[in-house]
Order: C-alpha cells, then structure tokens, then sequence
C-alpha cells in the first residue's frame, strides 16, 4: 500500500469521527436543559402597595380677619410657638381711628338719649293732668325709645370697633411648631372676602399621619387597625411602621380610577420624618411564618406537550388554574414580563427575570394584590426531575403570594427541593452549552452565553 492511500484512508477515518462526535453532541444539546430553583422555607407576607403625603395628625391655618399692613413678625419658620403667642401684628392705625370715631358716636347718642329723657319727665305728668294731649305725649314717647335704641347701637358700634382693634394682634390658636410662613414686615392683606393666611402649625410632630390613595380593587382588604409599613425617599433601605386609623368613605376619581383615601397613623420620635414626604405605604393584609416557598416561576412553568408525553403525564393532571391577569400582575417579581410559562430564554433565575415566549404584554405590578394563581387555596403544579433526569409533576396547594414567591404545601413538596423554573433549548443554553463545531470558524462577541 502506497504512503498516499494510507494518508488519505486516516484522514477519511478523522473526518468520520469528527462528524460522528458533531451528531451526538447536537443530539444531546437538543434535549431540553432545564433551570432549577430551590424550595426554600421562609415568611410570606401579602401586601397592597399605595402611596401618599406625610403630614402632621393636627394643623391650624392661622389668619387676619382685619386687613392691614403687617407691622411686626414674631414668629418665623421651625419655631415652637404656644398657645396664646403673639405671632404677628397689623398696624392699628385705621382700627383705631375707628374706636376714637364710635365712642364719639357714642357720647352723642348717650347726649340725645338724656335730652329725650328729660323731655318725657317733664311732659309725663302735664299728660296725666290733661294739660297735653294723647298725641303730643306719644311723640315725646317715640322720640325716648329712638334715643335709646341709638344709644346701644352706638354702644355696638364702639365694641365692634375695639374687637377689630384686637384683632390686629395675631396670637397662636394651638401650641406647635410653624411649618410655614406666608407673610413679611410691610405686606398688606386684604380680609374682606376670605381670611388670608399668614401661618400654618402643627400641633404635633411626634405623632403624624399619612393620607394613602388605595385603589377600589384593594379597599376591601384594607381594615382599621392593621399593620403598616412604609418607606421614604430620604432613608433608602430603613422601613418605618404604622397602623390604620380610618378608611374614609368618600371616593375620589383620578385618571378615571376610583380611590379611597386610608388615613395611617405614625410614631415620630427624633422628628425624623418631615412633613410633605413622599411615603411608599404596604399595607400587611396577610401573613404566613415558617411556610415552604417557590419562585412564581415554578408554578407558571409548564411543559410542551412532548416533554409530558416522553414522561408518562396526562396534560389532564397537570392542569392549573390560570389568567392572563396573573401575567399582568407581576407573578414573576418585580420589573418582569408575565407569561403563559413556556420555556424561559433568559439567564439564571432571578426573581425578576422574564417570564415566557408567548406570555402576556403586561409588566409587573408594583404592588401585589392576591395569589397570582388562582387564589389562595387552589391547587398548583411543580415539575422535578428525578434520578433518571424522568420529568416528574408534582401537586401542591396554594397560599400566600408577596409577588415574587409564594406559599406552597403538599405531600410530595420539601424544603431543598429543586423544582424547574425554565426550559432551556440550543438557542438559548442554561445548564447545557452547544457543541461548537471545530471546522467552522467561530465567531466572537455572539449574544446569550451560559
């Protein structure tokens, strides 16, 4: 045999085998890889999310009822003022030229009343004598009521006037802090339509109060006495408590939705909290301690009809009860896409990741409302593999949800155990990388990756 048929029968065998290893690795990476979570076991609590203003429980709007020029200001922002303070003072000048101009009135009127007085003594007894007639004295009689009617109206008129004067000096209605300040020395307010206001305190700042708009779906979870908590821009990561004092009834439409106003009260110690903060609130509307947890992704993954087909399961007994509103309201965490749990094609799993291939449009909601899976009570399925990698369906009963994992029990479930989130193909690999074939030239920077 020459030394040419023998090269050319050893490189036919190297492309033989290279072709034959290129086969049986496509044929192994076209089997699905699945992606695995771990049940875990913890606290779920349930919550409805809402927004709201921090405020003090108590403030008074401190205004004029005269108008005037502002003289002088006693008070200024921040300061702790109490009750029956001097606050501010209007220039007196018209008030009380207004005062010296009623009891002149006055005096004039008191003048008119003893001339008509004197008038009736003297004609009173020339009437009983027959001297005048009935008429005569009944004029003198009006002209004596009219003078004292003058008399007390100027009197009013006077004690009016020292009122208003009064007024020019503002005192503090309550004790509490100024938590604004509308005025300045030399402004002129006008109280001829509507009090102007000059001040606002609030009583007390260790005890405030959060004005919540929680949606019409969420009111009726929502009770007296219920738990709060709550969190503020300027404290990222520290988590404040509060409790329910009233759900109001009057509804109010903003954007066409519906809102009820929930009015939560708040221990403030230090003053840490100011008010006109922006407050994130969770209302605790259910808890579970110590309980077994998946991500929300186990229970929305399900099989293609020929994975359960190769493992011996009816579609029959894996059927869960589902929505298209569990996509739209975040069952796969926060800031993830809802799906209908087909095979996942993103990177490991998180609790925000994306949810399927033909999933729902709708993102996460912020705030989670009930089990995203049919309810609490309801029944759900997990798939496992077992120690033949043979897909295996387990069932479990629902409870709580937090939005991103929920509450399961069951028979066949237990802490540790891993439980498929996502089926990974050769497009998109999770725990099996593709085979690269060694005679085609790769290419670098590509998308996706283990």
């Amino acid at each position: 045999m020459s030394r040419k048929r023998i090269v050319l029968a050893v490189g036919a065998v190297v492309i033989l085998v290279i072709i034959g290893w290129v086969v049986v690795q496509r044929r192994a990476s076209a089997e699905p890889a699945y992606r695995f979570a771990t049940v875990e076991r913890g606290t779920i609590q349930q919550t409805v999310s809402a927004t709201g203003a921090l405020s003090a429980v108590k403030t008074v709007q401190v205004g004029t009822q005269v108008s005037g020029q502002v003289a002088e200001i006693k008070a200024d922002f921040n300061d702790h003022v109490t009750k029956g303070q001097l606050l501010a003072r209007i220039d007196p000048t018209l008030q009380q030229q207004a005062v010296t101009d009623a009891q002149a009135q006055l005096a004039k009127t008191q003048a008119q009343y003893q001339q008509a007085k004197q008038e009736y003594d003297r004609n009173q007894p020339l009437f009983a004598q027959k001297f005048i007639s009935a008429s005569e004295f009944s004029t003198v009689q009006v002209n004596l009521s009219v003078a004292l009617a003058g008399m007390r109206s100027a009197q009013v008129t006077l004690d009016r006037a020292k009122q208003n004067l009064s007024y020019t000096n503002i005192h503090a209605p309550i004790s509490g802090v100024v938590v604004e300040r509308d005025v300045d020395v030399g402004q002129t307010v006008a109280a001829s339509l509507s009090a102007p206001q000059l001040f606002l305190i609030a009583q007390d700042l260790s005890r405030m109060q959060i004005l919540a708009a929680v949606d019409e779906s969420d009111i009726a979870a929502i009770k007296d006495s219920q738990d709060v908590t709550f969190t503020v821009q300027p404290y990222p990561g520290r988590t404040f408590k509060g409790q329910v004092e009233q759900v109001r009834l009057q509804s109010k439409l903003t954007d066409n939705v519906v809102n009820y106003t929930v009015v939560v009260t708040l221990d403030n110690p230090g003053g840490v909290l100011l008010p006109g903060m922006t407050a994130t609130v969770q209302f605790i509307t259910g808890s579970a301690v110590n309980v077994l947890t998946v991500p929300n992704l186990a229970l929305r993954y399900k099989p293609s009809p020929e994975q359960l087909a190769a493992a011996g399961i009816a579609a029959s007994d894996t059927s869960t009860r589902r929505s298209d509103s569990a996509g739209r309201r975040g069952g796969g965490g926060t800031g993830s896409t809802g799906g209908t749990g087909g095979p996942v094609t993103t990177a490991p799993v998180t609790g925000g990741q994306t949810g399927g291939r033909a999933g729902g449009t709708g993102t996460a909601a912020a705030r989670p409302r009930r089990s995203t899976f049919g309810g609490v009570g309801s029944s759900g399925t997990l798939y496992t593999v077992d120690s033949t990698s043979r897909l295996k369906a387990v069932r479990v009963r629902i409870g709580l949800s937090d939005g991103q994992r929920t509450q399961v029990s069951g028979d066949g479930v237990r802490e540790g155990m891993r439980v498929i989130v996502g089926a990974a193909t050769t497009a998109t690999p999770a725990t099996t990388a593709p085979a690269s074939n060694p005679l085609t030239p790769q290419r670098g920077g590509g998308r996706g990756g283990p």
